[in-house]
């Protein structure tokens, strides 16, 4: 869901008025650019998903550099195509684990089958894309809420489970005591329609404060 740099300040101004703790952390750090215009991704559905599940506990570099081994064997990028035409020894020769060749083998064979509408994932509600993509083989919550907000574009994705954020608000608001995700989960109901901006702001937070 596309959004204006002027309808991200706009964004960041409402949730200032909402609770300026995090008013600071807004002006430091500009609009959010999760479904800007100028953001917007340049890969595909599948390789997005792909990527990540590729890069789950790996360093960046590790990760790109598995990314890169699995593109060449591929054909030069990530598609279920490609994918599918790779046997597990391949993946595991470009430095995948068991469970990551197996996650993206049949992350493919999702595609490839229309279990998972790839290519129509943007017309979907949230929760309509987290039905279809949380039962597949080493695809969490965390990984989903990632590809809805960055991917996507979502604006009211709320990723309580993400340490970074929990972190973030705990410093916004100088808590001593860590908080529980549930908690969290409700303390953001006032931020909706955009709590993808909280969350980010989260993150902000932690590099900021």
């Amino acid at each position: 869901m596309a959004v204006t740099l002027a309808q991200s300040r706009k964004i960041g101004v409402a949730i200032a008025k909402t609770n300026p703790r995090f008013k600071p952390i807004i002006e430091q750090s500009g609009p959010c650019p999760i479904g800007l215009d100028s953001k917007r991704p340049v890969e595909s559905n599948f390789s997005t998903l792909a990527s990540s599940i590729l890069s789950q506990q790996l360093s960046s570099k590790a990760a790109a550099t598995i990314i890169a081994r699995v593109k060449s064997l591929s054909g030069g990028r990530l598609s279920p195509t490609g994918i599918s035409r790779l046997s597990r020894g391949d993946l595991r020769k470009a430095g995948c684990s068991n469970s990551k060749a197996r996650a993206l083998a049949e992350l493919a064979e999702a595609a490839l089958s229309s279990q998972v509408s790839m290519s129509s994932l943007h017309r979907l509600g949230d929760q309509e894309i987290r039905d279809q993509l949380l039962p597949l083989f080493g695809i969490g919550l965390w990984t989903v809420e990632m590809f809805l907000m960055f991917q996507l574009g979502r604006q009211d994705v709320w990723p309580v489970g993400d340490l970074g954020v929990r972190r973030g608000w705990q410093k916004v608001h100088r808590m001593r005591r860590e908080i529980k995700p549930s908690e969290l989960l409700r303390l953001g109901e006032a931020y909706s329609p955009y709590r993808s901006h909280l969350a980010w702001y989260c993150w902000r937070a932690t590099e900021i404060l």
